[in-house]
Formats: C-alpha cells, structure tokens, sequence
C-alpha cells in the first residue's frame, strides 16, 4: 500500500519532467533562449549590485563635491540627507534597483536634473558613432579577413597580418592622437576636437565624426581581420574541406559552400565581441576627442562623484554586454545543426 501510494505520489513530477523534456526536443532552439535569456537576468540583477558596490567605494564625498570643499558641516549634512545617502546601503540599492526597473534612472546629484534627461542625447551620440565605425569595420573585417585566410601563407596574407598585427598593438587613445596630430594640427584637414552644438546632431556635422570614427575603425578592424582570418585559415585545413577538392569540386566553390558558410559561427562571436569592444573603446575615444558622448558623461560624473549618473552608466555599460552576448550565443546556436540538437 505504502508502495504503491509513494509510486503514485512520484508520477506527477515524473510526468511533468517528460512533458518538459519532450517539449525542449521539439522545441531546443527556444528552450535554450529561453534558458540564456535567464540566465542573462540573473547576471544583470548581480552586475546591479557590483555597480551599485564600486560607487559606494568610489573615493571623495558626494556632498562636498557640490557644495565644495569650504561648505559648512550643517549644510553638507542636510544636503547629505536630502540626497538619501545617510540611509542604510540596503536601502539605497533596493530603492535604485526599484527605480531602475521602472525606467527611472533617478536624479543627479550634480546637475539636480532626472539622469535619463541627460543621458539622452549623449547616448544617442554614442550610437552614432559607434554604428558609424560598425558599418565600416563589420564588412571589411570579413572581406580582409576571409582574402587573408583564403591566401593564406601568400604575399596578401603577410600584408595583411603584418598591418593589422601592428594596429592591434597600438592603444585606441594612441591612435587617435596620432590621427589627430596628422591630419588635424600638421595637415588641417579635419577638426581636432569633435564639438557638437548644443540641442544639434553629429549628423549635421560630419566632419567632427571622421577623426573618431577613424581612430575606432583602425583598432577595432585589427582584431576583428585577425579573428576572421584565423577561422576562415582554419576551415581552409579541414578534412571535409579536402574530401570536397578530392572529389573534384572547383575550388571556388569549396569556398563559398564550406569554408565561408563554416566560418560564419566564429564570425558572429567576433563581431559580438566589436560590440562589446565598442562600449569600452568608444569612451576612450570620445575622451580624447571630446566628443559629446557617454564617455565624457562618465568621466565627468566620477569627478564630481555623481554616484547616480555613474551608477546609471555603469549598469547600461554592462547591460549592453550581457545583451549582446546573449543574442550572440543565441545566434550562433541557430546557424550549426549540431548545436541546436544539442541545445
């Protein structure tokens, strides 16, 4: 009796497991999505907190940074308490991460202005600049890229390598100086700073985006040729790759059907990875350039130790690589059959 009543309190669970299990084989592909995308929540919510930790740590006081340093201890102390930072941290983080998660980046201590308002148009500057280095870098990185690992060996490969090896040893902040130097102070080409007018788009100013732009391309097209390169290289050395030229097929076709069709996988990872890249070198540049960007809203608010816009930008910055990451293992997972039955 004991049994049979224990066997019967099992099959519920066990029915339910066979259902979950049917529909992941009929369904891998979502299942893993949906698994990744968990996944990826999960990662955001802690990334929230490291966040939400380093600007707590972040040296100097919020309080005296906008009053300065002669303020007087009343004044520092009421600013303190209507800026909320005399409540306990778990206080603090909850009522960000609330705020957060209903859209509302909060006020910043410095400008006493909603974040979101001054973050707009310095993020849509970075996108700018970002997509415009990306239209460039994505397609020569696979015409570079796959020429080089095709001809592998050959003179092309050698140039190809060598100057793209010497582009990935050079820092993003270098380069542009470099750039700037040369084509804005010796030849007077191009503007040494890219300044936006205030309420205007860099659009309506291009000359301002080269030099950035530039400078991004250079470093980010580097790596990315070389990465191109190594797959295709790899493809090219394949055993399934030779059976298909011991059977006679031309070569170019060889290359189409198999090798570039094969080296689309990597591919996807790498240009996720420019996207990635981007986050970081973009503010970097935008530094040197002065561009009116995130990366010069970040810099600023670490100096006036504007913990909401930093908390802000900090969390958006990793959301953008979680994001990102994600759709990339999502996509590369759809393109290989082998991965998605596996999944």
């Amino acid at each position: 009796m004991s049994l049979s009543t224990g066997a019967a309190g099992m099959r519920p669970p066990t029915e339910a497991s066979h259902v979950r299990i049917t529909r992941a084989r009929r369904h891998p592909l979502l299942w893993y999505a949906v698994r990744r995308c968990a996944t990826g929540i999960v990662l955001a919510l802690f990334v929230s907190l490291l966040v939400f930790l380093a600007t707590q740590v972040l040296p100097g006081d919020s309080a005296r940074a906008i009053l300065g340093r002669e303020a007087n201890p009343t004044a520092l102390a009421q600013l303190r308490e209507q800026l909320g930072l005399n409540r306990p941290l778990v206080t603090q983080y909850s009522s960000w991460l609330w705020d957060l998660l209903h859209g509302d980046l909060g006020t910043s201590y410095a400008s006493r202005g909603p974040v979101s308002d001054l973050l707009r148009d310095r993020i849509a500057n970075t996108l700018i600049l970002s997509a415009a280095a990306l239209v460039i870098i994505i397609p020569l990185s696979l015409v570079l890229g796959a020429v080089a690992g095709v001809r592998r060996g050959k003179p092309v490969d050698h140039a190809i390598s060598a100057s793209t090896l010497a582009a990935v040893a050079v820092p993003e902040f270098v380069t542009g100086t470099l750039l700037a130097a040369l084509l804005a102070v010796t030849w007077k080409l191009l503007p040494a700073v890219s300044l936006v007018p205030t309420g205007e788009s860099p659009l309506a100013h291009l000359d301002i985006l080269v030099l950035p732009v530039l400078a991004l391309t250079i470093s980010g097209l580097a790596a990315n040729v070389r990465m191109v390169r190594g797959g295709v290289s790899d493809q090219m050395t394949s055993e399934y790759v030779e059976a298909a030229r011991l059977n006679g097929i031309p070569e170019g076709r060889v290359i189409r059907r198999h090798v570039l069709r094969n080296s689309v996988a990597p591919s996807i990872q790498t240009f996720a990875m420019t996207v990635q890249w981007l986050v970081g070198g973009v503010i970097v540049v935008e530094s040197v350039f002065q561009y009116p960007g995130i990366g010069q809203s970040l810099v600023a608010a670490v100096g006036f130790r504007d913990a909401a816009v930093v908390q802000s930008l900090g969390f958006l910055i990793a959301l953008t690589y979680i994001v990102v990451n994600v759709i990339a293992d999502i996509a590369v997972v759809s393109v290989i059959p082998k991965l998605r039955t596996a999944a």
